[in-house]
Parts: C-alpha cells; sequence; structure tokens
C-alpha cells in the first residue's frame, strides 16, 4: 500500500473539502477502498475518514412517501429492519445475500453503491492493458478469461460488469441519491449515477471530484411489498453474482400486470433497469410464457466474447424465475 494523507472530517462540508482537493477517497466500511489500496489498484493520496459523520448520515426512516437511508447506514441494520423486510423485501434480500454477515456489519449503503468491478484484469496491475485502471492501454479481458463479464453495455474500451447486488433493487425501485459537492446538494436518480456504458471507463459514475453520497431515497409503490431478488453464483456461500434479477409487481386480482419494475445484475456494465422486459409484462397475464418474452426482451442486443456465452440464457431463467416467484408471493 502507497503512502497516504488521512483526514478525520467531523463535518460534512469539511469533508467535501478535504476530498475535492488532490486525489482523494472517502473511507466508510472501507471494504472496498482498502482492499483496491492492498492491490495497488486505487491510489488516493488522501482518504477523507467520514465515519464521524454516521450520528446524521446512518439514519433508516420509512414513512408513508417511502424509504429514506442514510449513505452510512451499514448493510446489516437495512437488511434487518423490520419495515424494510416488510414493505421492501427486494432491498433486505438483496443486501442480505450481497456479503458475509462481517461484510455487512462493516460495509456502508453508499460504498456498497460505489464498489468496482471484480475483473480480474483490473483487479491485477501485473496486467498493463486495462482502460478502467489506465485509459488507452486496451482491455485484456476481450481476448482473455472473460467468464463473469458483462454482456450488455459493453464496448471494445472494457466489458466488465458491475458486480452489486444492493444497486440492482435500487434501480427497480426508481430509488435515486441525494449527494453534497462542492456546488452543493442535488439528487441524482440511480439510473443516472452510473456511466451506463463502457465508452470511458476511467470515468465510472457522475459524482464531480469531492462529492460525497449523503443518502439514498426509495419512493413507496404499489409494487414494493411484492418483490424479490433471485442471486445466481457459483456456490452457495458468500460470492459475487453471475446472474441476478431484482423484481416488484404490482398485480390485479387475476393476475394481470398492472406494473414490474425489473433490476438485472452481473449481466451489464452497470446497474441494468429492465424497461423493455417491464413493456411486455404491462397488461399481460403473468405466466411462464410472458415471463419467458419479458427475458428475452431484456436481453436483446447482448453480446458475448466466448467464455461468457452462457451468460445471455442463464439471465433469461434468472429474471424468469424471479418474476414467478415474485407472483406467488403472499402479501
Amino acid at each position: 500500500m502507497r503512502p497516504f494523507a488521512m483526514n478525520l472530517s467531523h463535518d460534512a462540508a469539511g469533508a467535501v473539502r478535504a476530498a475535492s482537493s488532490g486525489k482523494s477517497a472517502f473511507l466508510a466500511g472501507g471494504t472496498t477502498l482498502v482492499d483496491l489500496m492492498k492491490l495497488d489498484v486505487m491510489r488516493p493520496e488522501v482518504v477523507v475518514d467520514i465515519n464521524s459523520l454516521q450520528a446524521r448520515f446512518g439514519g433508516i426512516e420509512a414513512t408513508p412517501q417511502g424509504l429514506r437511508l442514510g449513505a452510512l447506514a451499514r448493510m446489516a441494520d437495512v437488511a434487518d429492519h423490520p419495515a424494510v423486510r416488510r414493505d421492501y423485501p427486494v432491498v433486505a434480500e438483496s443486501l442480505q445475500l450481497a456479503a458475509s454477515a462481517q461484510l455487512r456489519n462493516m460495509a456502508s449503503l453508499g460504498g456498497n453503491l460505489l464498489q468496482r468491478t471484480r475483473c480480474s484484469y483490473f483487479r491485477d496491475t501485473s496486467y498493463e492493458a486495462c482502460n478502467k485502471r489506465s485509459p488507452g492501454s486496451g482491455c485484456a479481458a476481450l481476448g482473455g478469461v472473460n467468464r463473469i463479464h458483462a454482456v450488455l453495455g459493453t464496448t471494445d474500451q472494457c466489458i466488465s460488469a458491475y458486480p452489486g447486488d444492493f444497486a440492482q433493487a435500487m434501480v427497480a425501485l426508481d430509488g435515486h441519491v441525494e449527494t453534497l459537492g462542492p456546488a452543493g446538494a442535488r439528487a441524482i436518480p440511480l439510473s443516472r449515477l452510473h456511466a451506463q456504458r463502457a465508452d470511458a471507463p476511467h470515468i465510472e459514475t457522475t459524482l464531480l471530484p469531492g462529492e460525497l453520497i449523503t443518502a439514498l431515497v426509495i419512493p413507496a409503490g404499489a409494487f414494493t411489498r411484492r418483490s424479490t431478488y433471485v442471486k445466481v453464483r457459483d456456490r452457495q456461500s458468500y460470492a459475487f453474482a453471475i446472474a441476478s434479477a431484482a423484481v416488484a409487481l404490482d398485480l390485479a386480482a387475476d393476475g394481470t400486470v398492472r406494473e414490474a419494475r425489473i433490476g438485472l445484475g452481473a449481466i451489464h456494465y452497470a446497474p441494468y433497469r429492465a424497461t423493455a422486459a417491464e413493456a411486455v409484462l404491462k397488461g399481460k397475464l403473468l405466466d411462464e410464457s410472458s415471463a419467458r418474452a419479458a427475458a428475452d426482451a431484456a436481453l436483446q442486443g447482448a453480446v458475448t466474447h466466448g467464455h461468457n456465452d452462457y451468460k445471455p440464457e442463464l439471465a433469461r431463467r434468472t429474471l424468469m424465475r424471479a418474476l414467478l416467484q415474485a407472483k406467488d408471493m403472499r402479501i
């Protein structure tokens, strides 16, 4: 790990100021940042510790208008919150399945949204060709081992996949983040927080230098209770997804879909809202046939690179399973 300066901030404005000057990174749970610093992938000159802000930015608030989560709330606390488990099960499940118990106790929600790809060519600096680490150097994954890589949102610049779970629930439920930066506060829809295509892989989000996520907001909806998260991985114990689906449904009494919300994970360069699949389902009876049609729409345009040729069909089946599982929920 390279030398760095440590800044202990006791107010949000001070943290933003400290992070705005020079090459910096915020430290909350540290479960991603510290790993990448040890690997020499991230090399901040200043690390701004924001854990003293948890009293202000660590709350969990459920109201008739929706769910408001502090960016410094810990994953375990949100996953175990009674109102989240009852009214937003897709959120609770995505957090429970995201990591080991030890990591969930440490990791913050804001940091979880900003976790970086698990691509081995990105995380191992002995590979020189990685446009995300070193712009213009190439993409070793294109001709290398790309089993876990994305099939949507990719370019010849990068085929890495966004690895998170919670972001899929956030994007499916139309969540947004609130931020504080040098220019003041703003709100960013989750669907616009991450770059949607790998056109400039070294620029991963729309956050500005020094901008701090302070809260995450999910609006209430008729579909939030009938929601679930399905995660497919190589082993049942803690592992990253190779395909996942966050689904929320509003169904009429006869099973007709009034509204569907779908987020897909591990197959796209960024958290992916499958709006084409949602449109296919609207007004239809939800059964295996309509679920398959939605899954086909969601994976339209998928491009594979050899080792990940299996991913489109696995993603289709994962989405179908999530849709039918949500349909059968008792709420």
